[in-house]
């Protein structure tokens, strides 16, 4: 098989927010709490069905327009050099078609982000067996993963507790794994869900 092609994206930093008191992490602010790990890469993949909102979420990273918004049909990736350090943040396509491409970009991830849509609760067994796939995954054995409930902007999108529950989450056991509410378009959650990315970040690393 031969992997779609790079779509390159201009990585945009996120200014942390004083006013509020709490950080909303950017792509470089996340390299600022690897600095006791110099010239060391960081791999993050961001998985998720299509529709989840991932493309979406990565350009709220980046503060860069989400208004217009189309569905990935290869992958975006971000790739930000600065101060010794390289992070990579790989937006795959969430198609069912294209997920079978997934497996050839496991290899050496520190963390993994999965992206759930909230509110089509119609699709949760699906998400539910391809993170369950994601975990068993011998390539990605220990990495930790972050699951972010998105579209809580949304009347009929489901609590975090309630979408742990339903797809067993209490069930992984062998990696730290975290699900956090957010909302992909007005920026609420994610940056909680950052920090968290990068405590454990530094804890693989160490």
């Amino acid at each position: 098989m031969v992997a779609p092609p790079l779509k390159f994206l201009v990585p945009v930093v996120v200014e942390e927010s004083r006013s509020s008191g709490t950080e909303c992490l950017g792509l470089l602010s996340i390299l600022r709490k690897l600095k006791s790990a110099p010239d060391q890469e960081v791999r993050i993949l961001l998985l998720g069905l299509d529709n989840a909102g991932k493309t979406t979420l990565l350009k709220q990273l980046a503060s860069e327009d989400i208004t217009h918004i189309t569905p990935t049909q290869g992958f975006n990736i971000k790739s930000v050099q600065a101060q010794g350090f390289k992070l990579n943040v790989w937006d795959i396509g969430g198609q069912r078609k294209i997920r079978p491409y997934w497996r050839n970009y496991f290899e050496n991830t520190d963390i993994l982000i999965y992206v759930i849509d909230s509110a089509d609760r119609k699709r949760f067994e699906e998400t539910g067996q391809e993170l369950a796939e994601l975990v068993d995954e011998e390539k990605l054995s220990g990495v930790p993963v972050l699951i972010f409930a998105n579209k809580q902007d949304l009347l009929t999108a489901a609590p975090a507790a309630e979408i742990a529950e339903g797809l067993n989450l209490h069930t992984i056991r062998d990696r730290v794994w975290q699900i956090q509410s957010c909302s992909a378009l007005t920026g609420e959650g994610v940056s909680d869900g950052m920090n968290w990315v990068c405590r454990n970040v530094n804890a693989k690393k160490k």
